[in-house]
């Protein structure tokens, strides 16, 4: 089963083109994380969708809260945590679930963890490891909340630079609910994951713009950041 991670803006326009996508080429339907607050607004703007283009948008859409855990398969589980756009938004952390041996039994041997499991014990304990972290479209403000520091310890974060030089500043960045490259130089600090992907560049960049911005990040960032422009159309292209 598919599933599609609503962060904030993305929504409107990619949401249904991806389930219209989806049902064209006969795709089971996906399954759609919205924050609860635009749950209601979601379905109503799928409706207006359907009544216009006259298409099914076959979709299962899930409110999940902050705190709240969805069961992807046994062994993935999806959390969401707080960003802060110009709309209700929220990110998503993937995590893989594994089970460990209770240190109780550590020193035990075999046989005998068997015959505690067949006797109805619980002998491991469960541990979820988060895997990727998304955030959508989002100020700096979700790096310093200590509440989101499974994102940032992810193995991979997805997470935006919409602008990257001088010419528009940090303010500028957050007061349309997006964030400045040099805010992630300046909280490299806090980013312990193996890979950063940046994606939702401005169109006011070219290619070439992007790779010398990225290119300046510090040595511990740039040796792990991917800029992610498959796809970007630029205002010189």
């Amino acid at each position: 089963m598919p599933f599609y991670f609503s962060a904030g803006m993305q929504i409107k326009g990619g949401l249904p083109m991806y389930i219209a996508t989806r049902g064209l080429y006969n795709l089971k339907p996906p399954t759609v994380f919205v924050p609860p607050c635009i749950r209601d607004d979601v379905e109503e703007m799928l409706q207006i969708h359907r009544r216009m283009s006259r298409i099914d948008l076959e979709v299962e859409l899930v409110a999940l809260d902050l705190g709240e855990t969805y069961e992807i398969r046994n062994d993935l589980v999806a959390r969401p945590f707080q960003t802060h756009h110009t709309v209700p938004s929220q990110g998503y952390v993937i995590y893989s679930v594994r089970r460990k041996l209770k240190k109780q039994y550590a020193h035990l041997k075999g046989s005998q963890i068997v015959k505690l499991k067949q006797s109805g014990s619980e002998i491991t304990d469960t541990i979820l490891y988060p895997e990727v972290a998304f955030t959508g479209d989002t100020t700096s403000d979700f790096i310093l909340d200590p509440r989101n520091a499974d994102a940032l310890r992810a193995k991979v974060l997805i997470t935006e630079a919409t602008f990257l030089d001088d010419q528009v500043d940090v303010d500028h960045a957050r007061e349309h609910g997006h964030m400045h490259l040099s805010e992630i130089m300046e909280h490299s600090q806090w980013f312990r994951n193996e890979a950063i992907i940046l994606t939702h560049f401005s169109n006011r960049y070219s290619l070439e713009d992007i790779r010398k911005a990225v290119s300046r990040l510090q040595p511990k960032l740039i040796s792990k950041v991917v800029a992610l422009t498959e796809g970007f159309k630029s205002e010189y292209s």
